[in-house]
């Protein structure tokens, strides 16, 4: 495991005692059935950014703490546990791309609003059903842009959305000309299709050609974040469960089978966080960002996978009801192993990476 400084330790359990009591999957359930399309709740989210979370990564100079990627990650994973439905994540990402590529104008401008919650950003890349960052027909001429964006996520929340075109990033603020077409996935988060017809488009010109791949590897590694907290929870209430059940007069943590699959499980999980934490010590670093986040991703994908599939096959027919939170963690798990790269995409982007 990472070694946490006391700044870190202090962020991570404010971040778990937050999400334990505050936003339990109950808070998930009042979020799925008010069918709200933004799909979180603000005053959740207003509480979020009082306490700084929006602003981990942004500089002091434009309102945030700059307490690093690994501080960001501890308290994404503590969300991913409760499976708390807000837009941090996304907005993360979209002022990650502003600081590597904005101007100090554009900074100045956005930051401190991203930094303090007021704004919700996100990131619009694909175009199609499986992600394929470098194909593109999304264009801008004389400054308006126009393009389809496909499964946006956090769409409906968002008040500025990072467009990626075929020159480049582009700052895009919702307004005329943006219109969003709901698309209701397994995970009821929200996503939506957007359409730009002719909208004002403001480029993100620094951070040169591979801006969109720097700003594609951060989110890989905090969705990998999520991942973890995630497999963490399915991991620990399964094994609760194995403790409580009795079959055959026996409770079936007893049994030796049982124990061997949750022995590899253990193990997986392991390898999962060491990638994860990874990724998160090489955006602090600096040095091989684009490896890390790759292994990051895929061993989430991997792991997560397997982890929310036992752990329904595990907790038996009830494990599929809506009564038990355990499906809830498969069916954001299916959606987050198709963000930003599946498994086989991150295998072929690795060996290439490799000269391969």
């Amino acid at each position: 495991m990472a070694v946490l400084n006391e700044e870190q330790e202090m962020l991570r359990d404010m971040a778990r005692d937050w999400a334990t009591n505050k936003s339990p999957v109950t808070e998930f359930r009042k979020v799925r059935a008010a069918g709200e399309p933004q799909a979180f709740d603000k005053g959740a989210w207003n509480t979020m950014a009082e306490m700084g979370w929006a602003g981990v990564i942004i500089p002091e100079a434009y309102g945030g703490s700059d307490f690093g990627w690994l501080s960001m990650g501890l308290i994404v994973e503590e969300l991913g546990k409760t499976l708390t439905a807000s837009p941090l994540v996304a907005s993360t990402i979209a002022a990650s791309a502003i600081i590597l590529g904005g101007s100090e104008d554009q900074k100045s401008t956005w930051l401190p609003r991203l930094a303090s919650g007021e704004l919700v950003a996100t990131l619009a890349v694909d175009e199609g059903p499986r992600h394929a960052p470098h194909s593109c027909s999304t264009s801008v001429s004389g400054g308006k842009l126009s393009g389809t964006k496909a499964f946006v996520q956090e769409a409906h929340g968002a008040d500025l959305f990072v467009v990626a075109a075929k020159d480049g990033l582009y700052l895009v603020e919702k307004g005329d000309g943006v219109t969003l077409s709901t698309r209701k996935l397994t995970d009821q988060r929200s996503h939506a299709e957007v359409t730009f017809d002719g909208t004002p488009a403001d480029s993100l010109a620094g951070g040169g050609e591979s801006l969109l791949d720097d700003v594609l590897d951060r989110a890989r590694i905090l969705t990998a974040c999520e991942m973890l907290g995630m497999a963490q929870q399915v991991f620990d209430t399964t094994l609760d469960y194995l403790k409580q059940r009795v079959q055959f007069n026996q409770v079936l943590a007893t049994f030796q089978a049982l124990q061997h699959r949750m022995a590899d499980l253990f193990g997986d999980l392991a390898m999962m966080r060491s990638a994860v934490e990874g990724g998160l010590q090489a955006l602090d670093s600096g040095f091989g960002v684009a490896r890390a986040a790759t292994i990051a991703k895929s061993e989430a994908n991997r792991v997560l996978h397997t982890m929310s599939r036992e752990g329904i096959q595990l907790h038996g027919g009830i494990g599929m009801t809506d009564e038990y939170d355990i499906g809830f963690y498969l069916k954001r798990a299916r959606v987050l192993e198709a963000s930003w790269g599946s498994s086989a995409y991150l295998r072929d982007r690795f060996a290439k990476l490799g000269g391969y």
